[in-house]
């Protein structure tokens, strides 16, 4: 049996450790996400697996380290090479395929050796290379990579292309391509969902799920992650925590565990009161010592009771809300036909105050163009896109990570709000973690989560009452997603949103643009219905469009029921997901707002509005903990 495990990793930067005490493993055929906040060590203990980083030395001799069993082969990330200039697409790829390139010569040499001399042993030689040939997929290997390299968005006429043409990401792309068709025996991925199109994720997701080896992934992706994997290993205060399930049973696991530390630390607090009090009352009485001195060793045995530790939920917020409202037609779409030069695609609907649209597709079929031809940024080619009165538009464009602006953040912040105190800038950057002397950084130097929070720091500011956003969750780890998530749940008015991540279109809205065939059309619905209708299509198109009747008592078959329980899946997150929002507001309330807790009326309406919440969502989580299962198996 393959496995490779780190043992007691420990590991720090410029003083600062990054790891502490990590232990964490993988077996041949595990599927395992690997999560935690940005610079919690995820891609270092990538890099150990990998054999790139060592484990500084345990204390008193502990054994430390990154450990293999059946000499794996491990498949990490790299950079493609710029300096050979000669190297191809093709090149690069037919590395993957080193062993099997080598028998195929093999091969040929043996079947032309055995047409010279058709001896019992040549036959023997070359039907011994023929089936090893086969064995390691001859036959198929070209349609492999052909598929492959078209889902990533490349032609066959790429091929022949020499690596140094293609754009950064491109060539990214190229190597997450030939270590994928490699096939190592664990194969460790950091964020390979980047530099991706829905349909190369969607390809990704469908090859790793079929993938007969190990993985172990870093992504912000978490559909992708729910999809695939089958074990979550979290990094938080420098240490690792396994997880059985998916990233939401993960999440579901995690607040359990602390419920219950929680509770238990509470029961064992209060007994140590009880006893103490015992102790107290009856200390000084003679007839009641050997009763005294049983509840003190009963103390000494409880030992000292901590808080659980909470969880590393640091993120940005803001109260946010439209400053007023438009009219019921936010933005009218009239038969817009929008492109550069030629057309792109065409247009015809109107968005409704509140309503959120997600925009959905592959790269380069025009989503921002759309975008900007409704903001004006480019003219249309014909038609219109008109915001109703009262529009107040809050924009956030993608290209503004790429600022190089040397202005500070307080300057910048500063000049879009000229008649605000240094205080209230401050306490408006704060709120955005712009805090202490953060505020002095060049916005230069932010990296591309720090612009992206800077900017709607901006936006929001302002409340606006239309949001047009053009991948705004680019940059940001999962609790800075699920925060704007949130917010956005949350707000009023009206979004239009572009976004890769699917998680996120899901949650938000209830309406779709969607880019393919080269055209945009309408969806009404959300994406998990979307996706359903799509899942049903393809069946349809793989029957030639002939309608399949069921017999009675035939199963449905396995392919059908699994993307009818992934459908159900996603209808019942969205619930949970909104009982488990209000319940949250409802605590909140309990907490904070001092006209709540000072009521003991109020706060026993609060609390039997929890209840019912509650009781309202546990069947939801039962079917749902019950179809993950279903799925895993």
């Amino acid at each position: 049996m393959k496995q490779i495990s780190v043992v007691n990793g420990a590991l720090e930067y410029d003083g600062v450790p990054v790891l502490t005490q990590v232990n964490f493993t993988v077996r041949e055929k595990e599927k395992i996400a690997l999560v935690g906040r940005n610079g919690c060590g995820k891609t270092t203990l990538l890099k150990i697996l990998a054999g790139q980083l060592e484990c500084e030395k345990g204390a008193d001799g502990e054994v430390c380290g990154m450990i293999s069993v059946g000499n794996p082969v491990v498949g990490f990330l790299k950079q493609t090479s710029n300096d050979d200039r000669t190297k191809t697409m093709l090149d690069e790829i037919a590395e993957a395929y080193a062993e099997l390139l080598e028998v195929e010569a093999e091969t040929e040499r043996a079947l032309a050796r055995l047409q010279e001399d058709g001896s019992e042993r040549n036959a023997g030689i070359y039907s011994g290379l023929h089936d090893k040939y086969e064995r390691l997929g001859g036959y198929t290997y070209k349609k492999e990579y052909m598929t492959a390299i078209k889902k990533f968005g490349f032609s066959e006429a790429d091929l022949q292309k020499p690596l140094v043409e293609f754009s950064g990401g491109q060539r990214t792309k190229i190597a997450l391509l030939r270590l994928l068709l490699s096939k190592p025996d664990f194969l460790l991925l950091d964020e390979p969902t980047n530099h991706l199109d829905l349909q190369a994720i969607e390809w990704l997701e469908k090859y790793l799920i079929d993938y007969k080896n190990a993985c172990v992934i870093v992504s912000h992706d978490r559909m992708f992650l729910d999809k695939i994997v089958g074990a979550v290993y979290e990094i938080e205060y420098g240490e690792a925590t396994r997880y059985s399930g998916n990233y939401t049973a993960f999440v579901a696991q995690k607040q359990q565990n602390y419920d219950i530390a929680l509770k238990n630390s509470l029961l064992r607090k209060k007994e140590i009161e009880r006893l103490n009090a015992l102790v107290e009352r009856f200390r000084y009485k003679a007839s009641k010592a050997a009763m005294v001195q049983a509840k003190i060793k009963q103390i000494s045995r409880i030992g000292e009771v901590g808080t659980p530790t909470g969880f590393d939920k640091s993120t940005f917020h803001a109260n946010f809300q439209p400053a007023y409202q438009t009219v019921e037609k936010a933005l009218v779409i009239e038969n817009l036909s929008f492109g550069y030069t030629d057309e792109l695609g065409r247009l015809d609907m109107t968005v409704t105050r509140g309503q959120k649209v997600g925009i959905i597709g592959n790269n380069g079929t025009g989503k921002s163009t759309l975008i900007k031809t409704v903001m004006r940024l480019i003219p249309a080619l014909e038609g219109r896109a008109v915001f109703g009165l009262h529009a107040e538009v809050g924009y956030f464009d993608q290209t503004l990570t790429q600022s190089f602006s040397t202005l500070t953040v307080m300057e910048d912040f500063h000049n879009h709000f000229p008649m605000l105190s240094d205080t209230e800038v401050r306490t408006a950057l704060g709120a955005f973690l712009f805090c202490g002397d953060d505020v002095f950084k060049k916005i230069c130097d932010l990296s591309g989560g720090e612009k992206v929070r800077l900017a709607l720091c901006k936006i929001f500011k302002r409340r606006p009452n239309i949001l047009i956003l053009d991948e705004p969750t680019n940059h940001m780890d999962i609790i800075g997603k699920e925060t704007l998530e949130k917010m956005l749940a949350e707000y009023t008015g009206t979004i239009i949103t572009v976004s890769h991540d699917r998680y996120f279109i899901n949650r938000i809205c209830d309406r779709l643009i969607v880019f393919d065939d080269g055209g945009a059309r309408v969806f009404e619905g959300t994406y998990a219905e979307y996706e359903a209708q799509k899942a049903q299509t393809e069946n349809e198109d793989r029957t030639d469009g002939k309608t399949v009747v069921k017999k009675k008592g035939k199963p449905v078959s396995e392919s059908a029921a699994r993307n009818k329980k992934i459908h159900r899946i996603g209808v019942l997150e969205s619930k949970m997901q909104v009982l488990t929002d209000k319940i949250d507001m409802l605590k909140t309330a309990l907490c904070e707002d001092e006209t709540v807790y000072t009521d003991y009326i109020k706060i026993a309406e609060i609390e039997k509005q929890i209840e019912e919440l509650n009781c309202e969502l546990a069947p939801f989580e039962t079917e749902w903990l019950k179809l993950q299962e279903e799925i895993q198996e």
